[in-house]
């Protein structure tokens, strides 16, 4: 009889949570030890806490010399590149020079940075000045002290590389949850589809709608988690890069797609962009969907989206 297997563990600083169904415990542990140990190879390569990772070394030589990376980093990078083009900036992987000091979101921030203090936090932010060599294989940041950073796209592409492998290794049924973003295949042990539930931004362990997915993946940004609460208002520890400021006005995008990678880039330019310009966004896009509250709780979703 088919049963659920489950770990979690903290991988790439996040909570990663990897389920297979199978009928024997030692098939699938050996299985989830192979799903541990590709996000462990692919944290190695982004991570910028080794100052010996390719992602380190582009930072460090940022405005000196360009830098030969693996095909696998050169081609996450253009991907990255691809979307802040179609989202017009609003996802940028060159977010890593904003200094963080100023951007705490915790009970001790109690007011904003002025705009033009946020406007020169900013100014290394442009994937316009990532400069790649596809027949060197080398990737060259244009200025000194830019900084390039995974973490808007990094554990959804890993979840990806993990689903991928498991399938590959001939697990049917699975699930990679990357602290909330999930990638699904096959069915529930019972034959059924997986039941998804989509986190209400004030009660996020009530989720407001259910979804049934197969060979899916979902991934939510919302100002539920981290946030500051400054003259009554929250804000939101999601940051334009264009104007180095809180997002304001959403509380929470949901993107449905079926890849994580995409589905985890995605969600925070969405709510970046707003709900106009976002939905459109997505409205223009194949295979993609997305669910959004605003800060009003109104619940607004993309074209295909059948709400019931």
């Amino acid at each position: 009889m088919p049963t659920l297997f489950r770990r979690a563990l903290k991988l790439m600083g996040n909570r990663f949570e990897i389920t297979v169904v199978g009928e024997d415990p030692a098939w699938a542990e050996g299985h989830i030890d192979a799903a541990v140990e590709e996000i462990r190879r692919i944290e190695r390569l982004l991570t910028t806490y080794d100052e010996n990772s390719e992602t380190s070394q582009i930072n460090r030589y940022a405005g000196l010399t360009p830098v030969a990376v693996s095909e696998e980093t050169l081609k996450l990078i253009e991907r990255s590149i691809r979307i802040s083009r179609l989202t017009q900036g609003a996802f940028d992987i060159t977010y890593g020079s904003v200094d963080k000091r100023l951007w705490n979101f915790d009970p001790t921030m109690t007011s904003l940075p002025d705009a033009e203090t946020a406007k020169k936090m900013v100014r290394l932010i442009d994937y316009r000045n990532i400069l790649l060599d596809r027949e060197q294989g080398t990737v060259f940041l244009k200025h000194a002290g830019m900084r390039i950073g995974f973490g808007g796209i990094g554990k959804g592409y890993a979840a990806d590389r993990a689903r991928q492998l498991l399938k590959t290794r001939g697990v049917t049924s699975g699930i990679i949850n990357a602290s909330g973003d999930l990638s699904v295949w096959g069915c529930q042990p019972d034959g059924r589809p997986w039941t998804i539930g989509v986190v209400h931004p004030d009660a996020s362990d009530q989720p407001f709608s259910y979804m049934q997915l197969n060979n899916m993946a979902v991934a939510t940004s919302g100002n539920y988690e981290k946030y500051a609460i400054i003259d009554g208002k929250r804000y939101s520890h999601t940051i334009d890069p264009r104007t180095g400021l809180p997002v304001t006005g959403i509380k929470s995008v949901t993107i449905i797609t079926p890849h994580a990678e995409l589905a985890d880039a995605m969600a925070t330019p969405v709510m970046v962009m707003g709900i106009e310009a976002g939905l459109d966004l997505i409205n223009q896009i194949k295979d993609i969907e997305c669910i959004l509250i605003d800060s009003n709780n109104r619940i607004y979703t993309s074209a295909n989206i059948k709400r019931t």
